[in-house]
Parts: structure tokens; C-alpha cells; sequence
């Protein structure tokens, strides 16, 4: 049958269950067809024959659906959870900057709308692996960060699993050792007898 709810129409298939009427939604017409409502009314009746509520089965869904979307978030997400969490422990307000600054500049085009449970070891090197010569402390450092957010991640619920980001036994196989690939300079001795010089302070 078609039941009326204001202006829209509605397919609906009327059962009785335990002495009661229940209406079940078959679609809204025209966008659902006859031949459509008629299939939907005739699985839910081979369900009822089985004993299966096609009506709680639909609420279960729904709510295994919401639940899953509760479960689900993006890396982004958990990075702002996680610099949320720290609030207050920041040395000071440019280390929280930095750590914005390099997961915005680097993460983020990558990973940011991933959901955090889909993280991976390419996807993580594809962040590293570019800059990971070039600006090796720089990287070295986004890498701890990112290895946190997905820490907090796991910790949270929201992945499981070995962390991708881990730098020992992990991604040190996959990339140069950051000591190995960053050069120290340093400046050249001072004689003794210029020391006084070097050290002086203009007037």
C-alpha cells in the first residue's frame, strides 16, 4: 500500500506481529517503484518466516552504523585531540607552534582526512621520504609527531595495530639514519693568543 505523510508519498507493508499491526517504510514513491516495493515487502516477509524482526534487524543497523561513525576518525582529528591533551604541558607557545606548523606544512596534505585506522607505513613514508634528505631534522621531528598522533589513536580507540610511525625496528630499516645524514660543523679553533680578542665586546 502507499501511505500518505503530508505531501510525499510512501510505500509501507502493513504485517501483524503478536496480535499487533506494524507498518514497515518500503521507500518513498515515485523514486521507489511498485516492482522495487514489491521485492523489499517480499524479503522482509521471508525474514518474518525465519523469525527475524525486519525492524529491530534495521535498528541494529542504524545503531551499529552510528557507533561505527563514533568510532571513526580522521588523523587530523586525533592530531587536534592530541594537541588538545597536552594543553598546559608545552614548554612554551612555539613548541606547540611547531608541532602545528610541521603536521599543517607536511602531515596534513597527506593524512589529515585518512581515517586513522587506514594509516599505514607507505602512507607515512610518502610524508617523510621527500623531505627526509633535504630537511632531515625537520623530518626526523615530524616523524616523533606522527608516531605520537597515532599513539594517542590507539590509546583512544580509534586504530589498533603495530604504529607505522615507530622509528626503531621499523623505519629504520626504510630510511638513512638521521645522525648519518646531517653534518655537523664546526666552527674553527681560536688560537690562544687571539683568544682575547675573539672574546672582547665592543664599546
Amino acid at each position: 500500500m502507499v501511505g500518505k505523510e503530508g505531501e510525499r508519498r510512501s510505500w509501507v507493508l502493513r504485517v501483524m506481529r503478536g496480535g499487533k499491526r506494524h507498518d514497515i517504510g518500503l521507500g518513498s514513491y515515485p523514486e521507489v517503484t511498485l516492482a522495487t516495493a514489491r521485492e523489499a515487502a517480499r524479503h522482509i516477509h521471508a525474514k518474518l518466516t525465519l523469525g527475524i524482526n525486519p525492524v529491530t534487524e534495521r535498528r541494529q543497523i542504524k545503531s551499529d552504523m552510528a557507533a561505527e561513525r563514533a568510532a571513526s576518525k580522521t588523523f587530523k582529528e586525533c592530531a587536534l585531540g592530541l594537541l588538545e591533551s597536552k594543553e598546559g604541558g608545552w614548554k612554551n607557545e612555539k613548541h606547540r607552534q611547531q608541532w602545528e606548523n610541521t603536521l599543517d606544512t607536511y602531515a596534513y596534505p597527506v593524512l589529515g582526512s585518512m581515517d586513522v585506522r587506514d594509516v599505514q607505513v607507505n602512507h607515512v613514508l610518502k610524508v617523510l621520504e621527500p623531505i627526509w634528505k633535504s630537511k632531515t631534522e625537520t623530518a626526523s621531528r615530524l616523524r616523533g609527531r606522527i608516531e605520537s598522533v597515532l599513539a594517542w589513536a590507539t590509546v583512544r580507540g580509534y586504530r589498533s595495530g603495530d604504529n607505522p610511525a615507530r622509528w626503531k625496528g621499523h623505519l629504520d630499516h626504510m630510511l638513512a639514519a638521521p645522525g648519518k645524514l646531517t653534518k655537523t660543523q664546526h666552527h674553527k679553533s681560536v688560537e690562544v693568543a687571539d683568544a682575547p680578542a675573539f672574546l672582547s665586546i665592543p664599546s
